[in-house]
């Protein structure tokens, strides 16, 4: 849709998704309206209409969005992780301090997860945004598991472990890390469990 819009309307379409990202991580779907959208943004209800024909719609743009971002900001990370080491564990020990020290930065670093927040709301979002959510939840896992395969080819696991588990782990932790920090207002909790994280995967493969 963006490549078919004036550059004003693709403004303006980045504006109403970028306002409701934050609105919806404050509050939840369900209390983010259009008129407060719209008021925000600065235009009229039709003009919401030009670009979403309905909240639903909105709602699927917005994970996609996020979904979007999320991969091109792991990827970037990960990637220059890599370069920096070509060892597959040690690369990845690496982008693991780099993700933590990314996350001291809360709300910047990571202003919260929709992935989490569609998850509570399920009942108001079609099959098509349930199955977009749990693609982008199966995209952490196999993001993850095809990086614990490399490790494991080279350090064969110390203790018996179930590689989807440990990948999944990635986002309980992230996800987990948010909910605390943002309840007891400690900007350290993340980047401490990511760091938890990192020993706990090096146990797993280097036993030390």
């Amino acid at each position: 849709m963006n490549d078919t819009l004036p550059r004003r309307g693709v403004e303006t379409r980045d504006r109403l998704l970028e306002t409701a990202e934050q609105a919806v991580l404050a509050k939840g779907f369900a209390a983010t309206s259009i008129d407060e959208l719209i008021a925000t943004v600065g235009i009229t209800k039709s003009g919401f209409f030009y670009h979403f024909k309905n909240k639903e719609e909105l709602a699927k743009a917005l994970l996609q969005r996020y979904i979007d971002n999320e991969d091109v900001l792991l990827d970037s990370l990960f990637d220059r992780a890599d370069e920096l080491h070509e060892d597959p564990l040690h690369g990845f020990l690496i982008g693991l301090k780099m993700l933590a020290e990314m996350m001291t930065d809360l709300p910047d670093g990571h202003p919260g997860c929709l992935v989490a927040s569609y998850c509570y709301q399920e009942n108001l979002f079609s099959k098509d945004v349930h199955a977009l959510n749990k693609e982008a939840v199966l995209a952490w896992r196999s993001r993850f598991r095809d990086r614990f395969d490399l490790i494991a080819a080279r350090y064969p696991p110390r203790v018996e472990v179930d590689l989807d588990a440990l990948a999944d782990m990635v986002s309980v932790l992230v996800d987990g890390g948010i909910i605390i920090s943002k309840v007891v207002r400690e900007k350290n909790v993340l980047p401490q469990q990511i760091m938890l994280f990192r020993d706990y995967v090096r146990v797993i493969f280097l036993g030390t």
